[in-house]
């Protein structure tokens, strides 16, 4: 079993929303069962502006429990022992009940005065509740405090650092975890020791061996009934600026001196201050248009319900990135994400050189082999693959590319999720996967001429069809030498 965390209040802001039902009690709910001691380690208070008092919330956080699969016979029991609610009518900026919700809670649990709050809200709200949170002095307590702030980090550089300048006005950097759930998946994590504890891959890791990287982050649902948030925010805002920008780290960095946090988020940092400043002829972005996905019509972005008419919202973003360090210099990062494309998919592909001198032709003297291939996949199927050529049998020379795979589900019985992973690693104090304040700025500072292009109409948004793999100008603009090519197509 998992070690049990400190003894501590977990507090969500936002207790009764969307995240809170489907994310954060089930995650919390198996961290305290899995634990070495399930009797207490962790209380839950949760805070929101919907009139309810303990019994309420316990009986809706039964059913959200309930819903997200949980069957516990003593779910009751769990509840009753562990869960609280504390009330704070919308548009309050004074915290003093819930200061003293806290101290009660803690008094009749006999808990040490260890507290995290998760600030599971919209970004708007943001800037009041960490004003006040601070004016009330929940950013200090008699243990630890320690405060989660959710994704997006600013919608911009300068928001990015507002916020930034907010939170060190009340919080110190090492209390501060910010969330981007990418980072807790297994196979993510898995990038760094498929790379560091295996020494064949390490040292083909490298502009001598590979010849590009492909970073592909597809969806094959479109917006939904997001169109409030998703029309004013887009591709490179939604995704790019953050999951894709998380893993071209990962892939990139340099070996750390350890595996502490700062040793790992200071590589990552390092990437991206490395990254070459964006040329807009090597960005693509587009909009899907009506098509069919998984054999079923699909309306086109601007069919979808509350979206403007006239919308330019890119639902699609492809790019080149190059990376001028000397293990990566002359290598193309692609990164590739978008909306109703044929299937959802998050996969990293590293697309090793041909031979120096090819022995194996066919009729027209083309050369036979295959390029190696690592393909390390996210989702839906965890795991990775390696491709190889071998020769077909027959009397005629032919070469077929086969994979090796390992797959997660097949060697282990159960992956946790992601926001169970990063909440452990909060409660134990673990800032490995979180990002840093002087990451959150290199990323937004890397695309902010792309965000202020597409703002000014200086790049053209191209329709696509949905259930294909984004605009045919796609592979124009991007695929302009012969080794630089998309590995995955429709």
């Amino acid at each position: 079993m998992t070690p049990s965390p400190d003894r501590h209040l977990f507090v969500i802001h936002g207790g009764t929303g969307d995240l809170a039902r489907r994310k954060l009690l089930p995650s919390l709910h198996r961290i305290m069962t899995e634990t070495d001691d399930s009797s207490g380690c962790v209380a839950l208070l949760g805070v929101g502006s919907t009139p309810l008092d303990d019994a309420g919330y316990r009986q809706w956080a039964r059913a959200a429990l309930q819903e997200s699969g949980i069957d516990d016979r003593d779910l009751a029991a769990w509840c009753d022992r562990t869960v609280f609610y504390q009330q704070v009518p919308r548009g309050t900026d004074d915290l003093g009940a819930l200061a003293a919700r806290i101290v009660e809670v803690e008094t009749a649990l006999g808990l040490p005065g260890n507290r995290v709050f998760h600030l599971a809200l919209p970004p708007v709200a943001l800037p009041a509740v960490v004003t006040a949170l601070g004016a009330q002095g929940l950013n200090a307590s008699p243990g630890w405090t320690r405060l989660i702030v959710e994704k997006p980090f600013g919608r911009d550089l300068a928001s990015a650092r507002e916020l930034n300048r907010l939170l060190h006005r009340h919080y110190s950097e090492q209390q501060i975890y910010r969330i981007d759930h990418y980072l807790g998946k297994e196979t993510v994590q898995n990038l760094l020791a498929f790379r560091f504890a295996n020494p064949l891959f390490e040292w083909s890791w490298n502009r001598d061996r590979i010849s590009a990287v492909e970073i592909t982050v597809a969806e094959d649902l479109g917006i939904g009934t997001r169109a409030g948030y998703y029309d004013h925010t887009g591709a490179v805002r939604d995704m790019v600026q953050n999951h894709l920008t998380q893993l071209v780290t990962l892939v990139a960095m340099e070996a750390p001196t350890s595996f502490a946090a700062d040793a790992i988020r200071t590589e990552k940092v390092q990437v991206l201050e490395a990254v070459r400043a964006i040329d807009l002829s090597d960005v693509v972005l587009g909009q899907y248009a009506g098509g069919v996905v998984s054999g079923a019509p699909a309306p086109g972005y601007l069919e979808e319900p509350n979206v403007p008419a006239n919308s330019r919202t890119a639902t699609f973003a492809g790019l080149r990135l190059w990376i001028d360090t000397w293990r990566w210099s002359g290598v193309p990062f692609y990164l590739r994400t978008g909306k109703r494309l044929p299937r959802k998919t998050t996969q990293i592909a590293i697309t090793f050189h041909q031979p120096p001198v090819c022995l194996f032709h066919g009729v027209a003297d083309e050369c036979k082999a295959h390029r190696n291939v690592v393909l390390l996949i996210l989702q839906p199927d965890e795991g990775f693959e390696v491709r190889f050529d071998v020769k077909a049998p027959g009397e005629a020379l032919q070469l077929d590319s086969w994979p090796l795979r390992f797959g997660y589900g097949e060697a282990f019985e159960s992956l946790p999720d992601a926001y169970q992973t990063l909440l452990l690693d909060v409660m134990e104090g673990d800032q490995t996967l979180f990002v840093r304040a002087d990451e959150v700025e290199a990323s937004w500072r890397l695309y902010a001429p792309i965000l202020g292009a597409e703002m000014d109409a200086e790049l053209p948004v191209h329709p696509y069809p949905a259930g294909t793999w984004g605009p045919e100008v796609t592979d124009e603009i991007l695929g302009r030498c012969e080794d630089e090519e998309w590995t995955m197509r429709g």
